[in-house]
C-alpha cells in the first residue's frame, strides 16, 4: 500500500512539474502552508492513530512555513515543508481508518496530497531556477544596460552614475532632478560585490565624473560578513579613484516590522537586525571620511526614534515610498554639490536695445 501511494505521490508531482508555471508566489505559498497545516491537524481528528504520530511532523511544517514567511523562495524550508508532508501522507496510508471513513475527512487528505504535489513541483522549480541563475552568462546584469548606453547623448554637464540595489533602482531620479545628468543603473536584489562588474560598462565607459554606491542592504540580508562587504567598497572606491570619478556612498536605510500584521513578508528585523545595518553605516561613515569621500545620510531623515524606518515613508517596511523618497531627494542633492562644483546656469543672451521707429 506505502509503495503504491508512493507512486501516486510522484505521478502527481510530475504532473504539476509539467505546468506552464509551477512555481508558486510568496503569498500562495504562505496561504497554502497555513492551509496544510490545518488541513495536517484536522486530520487527526477521524484518524485517532495520525494524530499521536503526526504530531511532530505538523510541528516541523509550520516551522517551515514561519521561516518562508521571513524568506520566501528559499530551498532549504520549502525541502522541509516536501519531506514531511510526504512522510505525513505515507503516515496516513498506513495507520488503519475507521469504518465508515467520513468523506469529510476523506476530502481534507485528498487536499493535502494536492498540497504535497504543489510543493513538490514548486521546490523542483525552485531548483531550476537556482541552476539557470548560476550558468546565466550574464549573472550580475552586467549588459543590462548596453543599449541604454549606447545610445546615450553626451553628458549635459556633471554625470553622475548611480549603481545599487531595489532602493536606487526604484527611485525614478529623472522626475525628482530633471535638470541633472543622473544615471541610474542599479538593479533589484544586488550585491555590494556584483556592482564591480559594472564599473567599467556603466560608469567609466560613461565618462560619469561621479558615482553612487547604493548597496549593502541585500549584503545584511544574505548575511554577507562585514569585512567582505569591506573589500567590495574599497575595490569599488580604488576604481573610480583610478579614473578619476568621485565617490559617494549612501547609508543603508533602516526598516520596519510595521506592516506583518498585514502581510508576514514586510518582517523585516529578522533578515535586517537594525544592529547590523548601524555597524554597517558606521563603517561606511568612517571609511569615506578617511578618504575623503562623500558620505550620503539617508538613515538620519528616514529614522524614527525606536531606531526603525518611519512607518509612512515606506509601504513594505523596506523600501522609500514617494515620502521615503521625498526626504531623500535633498540629502542626495546636497551630498552631490559637495561632491561636484554646481553647474551654473548659462549666462543670459544679451537684450538687443528696441529699434526706434
Amino acid at each position: 500500500m506505502k509503495f503504491t501511494g508512493g507512486i501516486a505521490l510522484f505521478a502527481a508531482a510530475t504532473l504539476w512539474a509539467q505546468a506552464p508555471n509551477p512555481q508558486l508566489s510568496a503569498p500562495a505559498v504562505n496561504t497554502l502552508c497555513a492551509r496544510t497545516a490545518q488541513l495536517m491537524e484536522a486530520g487527526g481528528v477521524a484518524i485517532p492513530d495520525l494524530r499521536q504520530v503526526a504530531m511532530p511532523i505538523i510541528a516541523n511544517v509550520r516551522q517551515a512555513c514561519s521561516d518562508l514567511q521571513l524568506r520566501p523562495a528559499t530551498g532549504p524550508p520549502t525541502y522541509a515543508v516536501v519531506q514531511n508532508l510526504h512522510t505525513y501522507l505515507e503516515i496516513a496510508d498506513a495507520v488503519p481508518k475507521p469504518f465508515p471513513f467520513p468523506d469529510v475527512a476523506r476530502d481534507q487528505l485528498r487536499e493535502v496530497r494536492d498540497a504535497f504535489t504543489r510543493f513538490d513541483a514548486h521546490f523542483r522549480a525552485l531548483l531550476d531556477q537556482k541552476d539557470a541563475d548560476l550558468r546565466a552568462p550574464d549573472r550580475d546584469g552586467v549588459m543590462r544596460f548596453s543599449e541604454e548606453n549606447r545610445l546615450l547623448p553626451a553628458s549635459r554637464g556633471r554625470r553622475v552614475v548611480f549603481l545599487g540595489d531595489s532602493i536606487t533602482a526604484q527611485w525614478r531620479l529623472n522626475e525628482y532632478f530633471p535638470n541633472e545628468d543622473f544615471l541610474n543603473r542599479a538593479i533589484n536584489l544586488q550585491l555590494s560585490a556584483q556592482l564591480l562588474g559594472h564599473m567599467k560598462p556603466d560608469v567609466i565607459d560613461l565618462k560619469a565624473n561621479a558615482v553612487v554606491l547604493g548597496a549593502g542592504t541585500y549584503d545584511v540580508n544574505r548575511e554577507v560578513p562585514l569585512p567582505l562587504i569591506q573589500n567590495s567598497f574599497e575595490l569599488l572606491a580604488d576604481i573610480a579613484e583610478a579614473n578619476h570619478i568621485k565617490v559617494l556612498v549612501p547609508s543603508v536605510l533602516p526598516v520596519n516590522d510595521y506592516l506583518k500584521t498585514e502581510n508576514p513578508t514586510y518582517e523585516r528585523t529578522p533578515t535586517r537586525p537594525p544592529a547590523r545595518i548601524v555597524e554597517l553605516n558606521d563603517w561606511l561613515k568612517k571609511f569615506c571620511a578617511q578618504h575623503k569621500f562623500t558620505y550620503i545620510d539617508y538613515y538620519a531623515v528616514l529614522v524614527d526614534p525606536q531606531g526603525s524606518l518611519l512607518a509612512d515613508a515606506s509601504d513594505d517596511g523596506l523600501h522609500p515610498n514617494s515620502k521615503g523618497y521625498r526626504l531623500m531627494a535633498p540629502v542626495l542633492a546636497k551630498a552631490v554639490d559637495q561632491a561636484l562644483k554646481p553647474v551654473a546656469p548659462p549666462p543670459a543672451a544679451p537684450v538687443k536695445p528696441a529699434k526706434k521707429k
